[in-house]
């Protein structure tokens, strides 16, 4: 079922039930920790590369400073120092006011970058759309273009345009690079145009590459379950992915809803009140607790 996406990207999560969809990823406002990808050598065989420079800093977990530049203008200096303290407005108002016009193209590069994560931050997909283009088609840095797509498709595919995210996640995949993250997308992208067998394809991809990716055995659980594909089998993933992380109400819910579809009604009145009291505002969690109940929460 969807779980909790909690940027203010409009049409992402607000308005919706909770569990209308599998999850995406992991909430968007985490997508900025570094991103581990793999990428295929000339033998064919996977290797994994150093972490993709983050959302919310240019250093990545090793200490070293990431691929990029050293801004020559203080208002961009600011500018970073503020995302980094998660001030997205104040970082914005400071980067839109940098003259670039004297910058060198991997500092332009490097602006559109923080521009387009603040516009996305802010909840103004097409401005962060804009920005983070320019990235892409700068080239450089593969593992900051890796990000960009990976940012690209995630905003493409929770505003309704599942086909231009699988267009960036393909890209992707065609320059080699593999990982849970980027399977899990895929998959959404294919559940949101109903092709529920092709996302399923993905979620077992994701879970080659990472066998305990929660995201991924929830989403394909609740897809196994609520098509009816295989419940049983389903009911398995989104234990496991319960068994992960147990205080995820998105996965508690899934968890409920599947033991009702096996038949275990006494059990998913129980995981669902478990959902419902981490999230009693959720509208998907008492839809499903009044079908398993019989309309009594």
């Amino acid at each position: 079922m969807k779980g909790s996406f909690s940027s203010k990207i409009p049409g992402a999560d607000r308005g919706r039930a909770l569990g209308d969809k599998p999850v995406i990823n992991e909430p968007f406002n985490r997508i900025h920790a570094p991103v581990a990808g793999e990428r295929k050598t000339g033998d064919g065989k996977r290797q994994r590369p150093a972490a993709i420079p983050g959302f919310r800093a240019t250093v990545p977990a090793g200490g070293k400073k990431a691929a990029g530049v050293t801004p020559s203008d203080s208002g961009f200096r600011e500018g970073i120092r503020l995302f980094n303290l998660q001030r997205w407005d104040e970082a914005l108002q400071e980067l839109l006011f940098v003259d670039s016009a004297d910058f060198r193209a991997e500092e332009k590069t490097e602006l559109s970058y923080y521009l387009g994560l603040c516009f996305a931050k802010l909840g103004r997909p097409s401005d962060a759309l804009a920005y983070l283009e320019k990235v892409v088609v700068a080239g450089g840095d593969m593992l900051r273009v890796y990000q960009c797509r990976m940012t690209l498709a995630y905003i493409h595919v929770t505003t309704g345009r599942p086909k231009m995210a699988e267009f960036e996640l393909r890209r992707l995949l065609e320059s080699g690079f593999e990982s849970a993250m980027l399977f899990n997308t895929m998959a959404y992208a294919a559940y949101a145009r109903k092709h529920y067998r092709h996302a399923i394809e993905y979620y077992e991809k994701a879970l080659k590459i990472e066998d305990s990716n929660a995201t991924a055995l929830n989403s394909m659980g609740y897809i196994l379950v609520d098509t009816g594909i295989d419940p049983l089998k389903g009911l398995k993933f989104c234990r496991k992915a319960v068994e992960i992380q147990p205080k995820n109400a998105a996965y508690l819910d899934s968890l409920g809803w599947a033991c009702y579809k096996c038949r275990e009604p006494t059990a998913a009145r129980t995981w669902l009140r478990k959902a419902l009291e981490l999230a009693p505002q959720e509208g998907q969690i008492k839809e499903h607790l009044r079908i398993v109940t019989g309309g009594v929460l």
